[in-house]
């Protein structure tokens, strides 16, 4: 896909993960920068940084547990390295970042 076409959908897929995280119950902060990143902080002082990386096509997920990449296959943006959905690490690492177990689900 072209790089407007991709931002486009990144900034769609941005805006889901903001409104899920936000809705998943979790005690979080989200807050959108500035070029395509959602900062998002925990009572602890935590952070998961999520962004999209246009010359990749792919949208990143750095957590304290460690760095994803994720690629739209299919309608689904996958994880390059473990083939995991985003939504089901997205709710992997708020949970251990959170300190409760949440499900970050995107809205239909």
């Amino acid at each position: 896909m072209d790089e407007s076409t991709f931002v486009a959908v990144a900034e769609r897929e941005l805006e889901k993960i903001e409104y899920a995280l936000e809705a998943c119950g979790a005690e979080l902060d989200v807050e959108v920068q500035p070029g395509g990143v959602l900062e998002v902080s925990f009572d602890d002082d935590s952070k998961l940084v999520i962004n999209r990386h246009v010359a990749a096509q792919e949208i990143w997920l750095a957590a304290r547990s460690g760095g994803f990449h994720f690629r739209l296959q299919n309608g689904q943006w996958v994880d390059t390295r473990g083939g995991e959905e985003l939504y089901i690490v997205l709710s992997r690492v708020t949970s251990d970042q959170g300190g409760r177990a949440v499900t970050v689900m995107p809205a239909a």
